[in-house]
């Protein structure tokens, strides 16, 4: 059982995902004993956090802040905070919940503020490919519609030749009006931004024609020159 963010885009042959499960909160969160959120702190003021991805979003929106490597397991993190060595945090808010510290949680970051990771706060359960009777068995946990949401978001990536540690950001959500999808793709310092959105009916089809649409805008505006650099 995996978190789905954490799943590379492309499995090994012997490996399938057999079942994505409902989808807690996607939405990264910002924890903080001292401050309600990212535009309460003063400049200068000190934000840990294991993500590209996230710095490099913010960065340009809070260029008066310090951003740095936060690593460990989630209590290592919190303990750094708690410690004094940062003033801020920003964690996946699904990790916080499932471990049952919601309150930790001082305010939830925007989709348009900071897009998620790639299949954040889904999570998907892996098994051998040539085994059809644990393949049959566990699809029967199956989100149909998260499934959807999550194989759009992996294929915005592999299209993007993204990895775990590429500076990119994508998220689907089915509403009543159809399907949005917001992405992002940058440098690691932020200096340079690519950001997309769209959305279309909610057909497989018209999804994957959107994807491809946004794929093709990013690499119009530069998306190879940003992926060169991380090579």
């Amino acid at each position: 059982v995996h978190s789905m963010k954490d799943v590379p885009v492309q499995l090994p042959p012997r490996f399938c995902l057999a079942a994505i499960l409902a989808r807690d909160e996607a939405r990264d969160a910002f924890v903080s004993n001292t401050y309600k959120n990212l535009s309460d702190l003063p400049s200068g003021a000190v934000v840990g956090t294991s993500s590209l991805r996230r710095s490099s979003q913010l960065v340009a929106q809070f260029p008066y802040l310090v951003f740095e490597p936060l690593r460990g397991n989630l209590q290592t993190r919190l303990g750094k905070l708690d410690g004094g060595h940062f003033d801020a945090i920003i964690l996946a808010a699904a990790g916080l919940k499932r471990l049952g510290l919601s309150q930790r949680i001082a305010a939830y970051l925007s989709i348009e503020q900071c897009v998620p990771a790639v299949g954040q706060g889904a999570l998907g359960i892996e098994c051998l490919s040539d085994n059809p009777d644990v393949i049959e068995l566990v699809s029967q946990l199956n989100e149909p519609n998260i499934q959807f949401c999550v194989d759009l978001e992996r294929a915005f990536s592999l299209r993007l030749s993204g990895s775990c540690t590429t500076p990119l950001g994508a998220y689907a959500e089915l509403t009543q009006q159809g399907l949005s999808f917001d992405a992002i793709l940058a440098t690691p310092d932020g200096s340079k931004l690519l950001k997309e959105s769209g959305s279309c009916v909610t057909d497989k089809v018209a999804a994957f024609g959107l994807i491809d649409s946004l794929v093709r805008k990013m690499y119009d505006s530069g998306a190879q020159e940003i992926l060169d650099s991380l090579a």
